[in-house]
């Protein structure tokens, strides 16, 4: 078997185990969903931390550890306490909550520790400290709600879990249409293999996998669609962030904790940065 082969053997079998992990612990409990959020998080921000390093800042890792474990099981408390009466208009307090945390803790607390670190970098430290967090912790803390608001208030782990087939519809679908037919570059500085006929291939995917979820779920088509949209959208948006991010300090992968696949933050770079997007639609959308 040759190095080509051995390294497509290894990624199919390291991505059908992810497969089955991620949507195991979606189905099995709240519990085990929530434990899978906090190892993305934990992972995902040491990565980023560690090309925070790279980049030549001192972020505090600890701290935006325990400030993304603490944002993550409030808003997972917040959501069994929603799934057990509240209702889905009470949403908005989600994001009240969210600002009000990041206020009134988070940076108090990184400009204070900052004092007794003597780095020559105190400005970059404190803000690649609190990217960590925004960019990790708070889309996944949202991420709890979006089954809450698909559910209309109550708990569907079906709703997660085509939302996150949606997001693979657009990235097989776009991988697929752009080694077919893909010739104009979408993003060249950044992607150079990303096409606009891939781009447009994986949108395409992505709203069919909508209409099969809203058929599915039996909810409204014009709903599901807009939102496999705007997922796509900000998906492809949030793998050339994370491009950009690993260009910045001259790496190829974010991590090697998934053979094949590099890091947390290269397996679940266009889910975190679509999740904001999507939370804010479905505010709005569903009554």
């Amino acid at each position: 078997m040759n190095d080509k082969m051995k390294n497509l053997w290894v990624r199919s079998v390291s991505g059908a185990v992810l497969v089955v992990v991620v949507l195991g612990a979606i189905l099995w409990s709240k519990w085990s969903f929530a434990a899978l959020l906090m190892a993305i998080l934990l992972g995902g921000e040491w990565e980023f931390y560690r090309m925070a390093q790279k980049a030549g800042y001192a972020p505090q890792k600890i701290l935006g550890f325990v400030a993304g474990a603490i944002i993550l099981i409030v808003a997972f408390i917040l959501m069994w306490m929603f799934d057990r009466g509240s209702s889905v208009s009470s949403h908005y307090l989600m994001l009240a909550f969210g600002l009000i945390l990041y206020i009134m803790l988070l940076l108090p607390t990184m400009f204070i520790c900052e004092l007794y670190r003597k780095s020559p970098t105190p400005i970059a430290n404190i803000g690649s400290t609190l990217m960590g967090i925004v960019y990790v912790a708070m889309p996944l803390a949202l991420l709890f709600f979006i089954p809450l608001l698909l559910g209309r208030g109550v708990w569907n782990p079906w709703a997660l879990i085509f939302y996150i087939f949606i997001i693979w519809a657009n990235d097989v679908c776009a991988y697929l249409v752009g080694m077919s037919i893909g010739k104009h570059r979408l993003f060249q500085r950044i992607s150079p293999k990303k096409s606009w006929e891939g781009f447009i291939g994986g949108l395409v995917g992505a709203m069919a996998m909508g209409y099969v979820a809203s058929t599915f779920m039996e909810g409204t088509h014009a709903i599901w669609i807009g939102m496999a949209l705007i997922a796509a959208i900000t998906g492809v948006f949030g793998d050339l962030v994370e491009s950009l991010l690993k260009r910045s300090v001259d790496v190829k992968d974010s991590g090697n904790i998934l053979p094949g696949h590099g890091g947390w933050l290269d397996r679940f770079d266009a889910l975190l940065l679509s999740i904001p997007f999507v939370f804010i639609y479905l505010v709005f959308c569903i009554d």
